[in-house]
């Protein structure tokens, strides 16, 4: 039987800490590994960027929920309506939305990942799928329910967006938000190398203000020596690395220098 329990949402509920990582691939045994490994709270599937058929989400989500960890996807702007519901359906404890650049974008999306029911007035009926479990289904407002405690989080990745942050922060609905350096640096006509201490910057006022209006902001990071500048900011969300930076990373050192080392 499907459990209707949502790990993440009960985790910043209690105004808990989170830490997870994300993962370009469906295949269970990953999503297995980095949990008993790593001990994360969630994992996130990259679906942005990485190729997948709706089969290995269920069973993505079905081995994050073994291991009792949460589950995110992180989706496309244009064919997120889909995706999110269909994500939502398999018991997917959130969704990571990307390229949002407004409050009424915000609200769009929210309309329709929401339980269509005057609770919640969203737009997203009960649908016949694995998260209302085989039998007894749920009632439809339990369902309801059940639905509007998806995690809804959302990349500030646009120079517009940033702009807008306050407005975003305070739409009803928003969870959480994550700053998008390279996207935001594009949508500026700069390299993030360059302007380092200008994107930093433009974190740091998009972390104040989510704080401020009771949004959690997650920020990402690489080594163990970041974490300190973003806990002093109020920061308490972390997504440790990247399945496919984490490969490139030891493919492009420890690889490369064992083949420099055997040509010599």
């Amino acid at each position: 039987m499907v459990t209707a329990k949502n790990h993440i949402r009960e985790l910043l509920n209690a105004g808990k800490p989170t830490v997870n990582t994300r993962i370009w691939n469906t295949w269970p045994t990953t999503a297995e590994a980095a949990i008993s490994v790593g001990g994360f709270d969630y994992l996130e599937f990259l679906a942005e960027y990485a190729p997948y058929t709706l089969p290995e989400l269920e069973n993505f989500v079905r081995a994050c929920e073994l291991h009792g960890a949460g589950s995110m996807i992180k989706v496309d702007y244009q064919n997120r309506f889909f995706v999110a519901q269909k994500a939502a359906a398999m018991g997917f404890n959130a969704i990571l939305f990307t390229d949002h650049e407004n409050a009424d974008q915000v609200r769009e999306t929210l309309y329709n990942i929401l339980p269509q029911s005057p609770k919640y007035s969203g737009r997203f009926g009960y649908p016949n799928a694995r998260w209302l479990g085989y039998n007894p289904e749920p009632s439809q407002m339990e369902y309801a329910d059940m639905n509007a405690s998806l995690v809804k989080a959302f990349m500030i990745e646009k120079e517009e967006a940033v702009r807008n942050i306050e407005e975003i922060c305070k739409v009803p609905g928003v969870d959480m938000i994550q700053f998008g350096p390279s996207d935001y640096c594009m949508s500026r006509n700069w390299n993030s190398a360059e302007h380092k201490a200008d994107w930093q910057a433009a974190e740091e006022h998009c972390i104040e203000v989510a704080l401020a209006n009771g949004v959690r902001p997650r920020c990402e990071i690489y080594s163990l020596d970041q974490i300190e500048r973003y806990q002093k900011l109020g920061v308490r969300d972390f997504c440790i690395g990247d399945e496919f930076d984490i490969l490139k990373d030891y493919w492009a050192n420890i690889g490369r220098k064992t083949v420099e080392i055997t040509r010599k």
